[in-house]
């Protein structure tokens, strides 16, 4: 798969950071909260379509505009394709369509490979910076993203918003709907946030798996007000666990964790610290296990 594109620490200097701040993330984690759910296989069921959606992501452009992508797209076969862009290098896939079965347009951002993600969100060079305020207009400075996923967002935001408006119309919907999974999931987030903000009228929702944190406490608690995102976890897979806390990071609200049986457990709040949940499961990266990253989730494993 395509590198992120950002720069990558030593591995030994990568080890002795990522070892500090995930025990200093265990230390920091909230209490404990109640009302974790699990949901029914109905429930499960219901995200299946865009599990596919952030798998096919994975797939070059040239398939997924005339939605030739084999069992990525045959899972779907009734989506209509609009746009699709990226090098899959420096710009990460990405394509635009409309779904007449789920009524929305759908957004879909390629991932990464859990051997790049990982080093690339505790290298020592990253950033916390705040958002554009041309992409994200009457945005609260308090508001920071790690700089490697913004500059990645940026990168496709504006082809994305143009192929969303023409998706809109031509459908005559308002509904739309941004997947992806790993770095895809850290730039559906961005997307969402940026789409809230470009088209106010739109009602506009995420769905992302394998998602790292993406931004500061600010940035998780504004996510939380607009609400409308799920982010869906797999076993102990690394990558939700960093950046650490302890850098500043945070996930907002919305957490699905898969636990070993199949079960899939709704966690209520940001970073929630129960075993049923991803920081509780996977209190250190010496507890991960890498193959979880790419699932299954229901039965989808990502990639192309």
């Amino acid at each position: 798969m395509a590198s992120s594109g950002f720069p990558c620490s030593s591995p030994a200097m990568f080890k002795a950071l990522l070892f500090a701040s995930l025990a200093l993330t265990a230390l920091a984690a909230p209490a404990k909260r109640q009302s974790i759910s699990t949901l029914s296989t109905t429930q499960i069921g219901t995200y299946k379509p865009y599990t596919w959606y952030a798998s096919a992501a994975y797939c070059s452009p040239s398939t997924t505009i005339n939605w030739s992508c084999g069992s990525n797209c045959e899972a779907n076969a009734g989506f209509e394709p609009v746009a699709s862009g990226g090098d899959g290098t420096f710009i990460q896939y990405w394509y635009v369509g409309y779904d007449p079965s789920l009524k929305t347009v759908i957004v879909a951002h390629q991932g990464t490979d859990v051997s790049k993600i990982v080093p690339d969100l505790e290298d020592i060079d990253f950033t916390l910076e705040v958002l554009d305020a041309t992409l994200f207009p009457g945005m609260s400075s308090s508001l920071e993203v790690h700089s490697g996923f913004a500059g990645t967002q940026a990168a496709s935001a504006l082809d994305v918003l143009t192929a969303v408006k023409t998706a809109m119309s031509k459908y005559d919907t308002s509904t739309v709907t941004v997947t992806g999974h790993s770095l895809g999931a850290a730039i559906a987030l961005l997307d969402y946030v940026f789409l809230k903000a470009q088209l106010p009228s739109a009602a506009v929702s995420m769905i992302g798996y394998g998602l790292p944190r993406v931004g500061n406490q600010a940035f998780a608690n504004y996510v939380d007000s607009i609400g409308g995102i799920t982010h869906v976890n797999n076993q102990k897979d690394p990558v939700p666990i960093v950046p650490g806390m302890f850098l500043g990071f945070r996930h907002p609200s919305g957490e699905i964790h898969i636990q070993a049986s199949g079960s899939w457990d709704a966690c209520p709040g940001q970073d929630n610290d129960s075993d049923l949940c991803e920081v509780g499961d996977v209190p250190t990266i010496f507890e991960s296990v890498e193959s979880d990253h790419v699932g299954p989730y229901d039965g989808v494993t990502m990639g192309c």
